[in-house]
């Protein structure tokens, strides 16, 4: 037994930190029994059987002055709710707010929860062909969910309707004014796309086109006739659910 007290274990950790009771005293995780270190858990047991503290523990690395790795990360999940979305939707700045991070911790943890976002959207190489609005939902809801303002993206599209590449045209209110055709058909014209399919999410959770939204949707059909590049569809993201505008009768594709 280490001098001063009792060792605080992972476990103990675990236990404390959901019951709200903060452990006394502190030690860092290298002075924790090896098994219930989170890192040789995870070589262990596999990543499934580590808490959320403890995976994100693992990111951070480090602690701060009295306080391990999980500790921090603890403190991370509480600023969000619990919630590892909300976490994921934060900003590197706003995650440096809380004490022991910094922002080489705060680059490791975006860095981690974007490959989760587009490991959460990828799958066999058929599935990037877009066959409906349910694929477009799939494809760009995990990183438009849970944004804190709209954004408006294009799907640059092949002759077999497979994704050839995603990009943000604008980020904030939706309107006719600011998501002009040049800007939504630069890329579309550059990459040789044969067909573009809108998609914008709404940060409210819920996906009813506004009268905003269908102004621009008939301004960018029209102009991609112009181009004879054809707008197929425009899907808007909602929270678990989206709206086609296409199978709302609000437009026909092309």
């Amino acid at each position: 037994m280490p001098r001063g007290g009792p060792r605080v274990t992972a476990a103990a950790e675990r236990t404390a930190g959901g019951a709200g009771v903060k452990p006394a005293p502190r030690f860092r995780i290298k002075e924790w029994p090896g098994p219930e270190r989170p890192r040789e858990r995870l070589q262990t047991a596999g990543p499934a059987a580590l808490s959320l503290r403890e995976l994100l523990g693992i990111l951070i690395g480090s602690g701060t002055e009295g306080r391990s790795a999980v500790e921090v990360a603890g403190d991370l999940l509480k600023g969000a709710d619990g919630s590892l979305r909300r976490l994921a939707s934060a900003p590197p700045a706003e995650m440096q707010r809380v004490r022991g991070v910094g922002p080489a911790v705060a680059a490791r943890l975006a860095a981690a929860l974007e490959l989760g976002r587009r490991l959460a959207r990828e799958g066999p190489s058929d599935r990037t062909r877009i066959r409906g609005p349910a694929d477009v939902y799939e494809w760009c809801a995990p990183s438009m969910r849970d944004a804190l303002q709209e954004e408006f993206r294009v799907l640059l599209l092949n002759t077999q309707h497979a994704v050839m590449r995603e990009v943000v045209v604008t980020r904030g209110i939706l309107d006719a004014s600011v998501v002009h055709p040049r800007e939504v058909f630069r890329a579309a014209i550059v990459e040789s796309a044969a067909a573009v399919i809108l998609v914008h999410n709404h940060p409210s959770g819920d996906p009813t086109p506004s009268r905003e939204d269908r102004e621009v949707t008939q301004q960018l059909v029209a102009a991609g006739r112009i181009l004879g590049i054809p707008v197929l569809d425009h899907v808007i993201i909602g929270d678990a659910r989206y709206v086609s505008l296409v199978e709302a009768g609000v437009m026909a594709p092309g």
